[in-house]
C-alpha cells in the first residue's frame, strides 16, 4: 500500500465520523454557505495578478514538518497582498497537518478565491468546502473513477464551487476530462512516491483541451520554470512548499513575483 492509498482509506473513515457530527443541513445552515464563490478563471485572467496559486502546508507525507510557527492569517493575506490569483490551504490533518478551520480563518480576511486541498471522495465534502468559505473544490483523478468525476463535478457546479482536476499522466487526463470541469491540473508529484518530475506538465500541455484552464502544480522553485510554463500554455502555477520552507512566506512571495515580474 503506496501513501496515496493510506492517505484515501483514512479519508474515508473520516469523511464517514464527519457525517455522525455534523448533517449537511448544518451545514448549508453555516454563514458562508450562501456566499457566491469567487470566479477562479477571472482572478486566474487577471492580468495584475500572478497567476500563482499560493498555498499554505504545514507538513507532507515525504516533507514531514515543513512549517508549523506561521499562522494561516498572516501567510494567506501576505500572498494575496504579493499577487496570488487564489490561495491553497490544506484542510487533510493526518497527512498534512491541516484543518478545516484553516479555510475559515482565511476566508475571514481574505476576498480572493481559496482552493479546498483535500481528498474528496464524497459528496459530502464539497458541501463542507461551501459551508467552510471555499470557492474551488480539487478532484483528483488518481482516487476517483470516470463517473465518480462526473456526478462530484456536477454536485460541486450545483453548489456554485469552480472545480479543479488532478492528473498526473495521460491516462488519467484521457479518462477523466469531463463537462464541468473549471481547470485541470497537471500534478508534477508522483502520489504514490511523492517524487517530482517538471516535465510533466510539457508532456501533457498538448493534451489539455483549450475549453479549460491549464494549472501546473508542484516541482516549481524558480520564475524561470513559470516562464517555460507561460510559454507552452499554463495559465496557472500552484506553489507551496517553495514559499511555506522558509521562515517568512509571504515575503517569500513578494521576492519570487519582483523577480518573475522583472524584465
Amino acid at each position: 500500500m503506496n501513501i496515496l492509498d493510506k492517505i484515501v482509506l483514512r479519508k474515508r473513515e473520516e469523511v464517514e465520523l464527519s457525517k455522525t457530527q455534523v448533517s449537511i443541513r448544518e451545514l448549508e445552515a453555516a454563514a458562508h454557505f450562501n456566499r457566491t464563490p469567487y470566479s477562479f478563471k477571472t482572478f486566474l485572467l487577471d492580468e495584475t495578478r500572478s497567476g500563482i496559486i499560493a498555498e499554505f502546508k504545514r507538513k507532507s507525507p515525504s516533507k514531514g514538518i515543513i512549517n508549523n510557527t506561521s499562522t494561516v492569517e498572516e501567510v494567506t493575506t501576505a500572498y494575496a497582498a504579493a499577487g496570488a490569483s487564489a490561495l491553497s490551504v490544506l484542510t487533510d490533518t493526518d497527512f498534512f497537518g491541516g484543518h478545516r478551520d484553516d479555510i475559515i480563518k482565511a476566508r475571514a480576511v481574505n476576498t480572493i478565491p481559496i482552493l479546498r486541498k483535500d481528498f474528496v471522495i464524497d459528496e459530502y465534502q464539497l458541501f463542507e468546502a461551501k459551508a467552510m468559505g471555499a470557492d474551488i473544490v480539487l478532484l483528483i483523478a488518481a482516487i476517483l473513477t470516470p463517473a465518480e468525476i462526473v456526478n462530484l463535478t456536477a454536485r460541486a457546479k450545483s453548489l456554485g464551487l469552480n472545480v479543479l482536476l488532478e492528473v498526473h499522466n495521460q491516462a488519467e487526463l484521457q479518462r477523466s476530462v469531463c463537462e464541468g470541469l473549471d481547470a485541470i491540473g497537471v500534478n508534477n508529484r508522483n502520489l504514490g512516491d511523492f517524487t517530482v518530475n517538471i516535465q510533466t506538465s510539457f508532456d501533457l500541455v498538448d493534451q489539455i483541451p483549450s475549453d479549460f484552464m491549464k494549472i501546473s502544480e508542484s516541482a516549481i522553485s524558480d520564475t524561470d520554470t513559470i516562464k517555460g510554463l507561460k510559454a507552452v500554455g499554463y495559465h496557472g502555477f500552484l506553489i507551496g512548499e517553495n514559499f511555506m520552507k522558509t521562515t517568512d512566506p509571504g515575503q517569500a512571495m513578494q521576492r519570487f513575483v519582483s523577480e518573475l515580474i522583472s524584465v
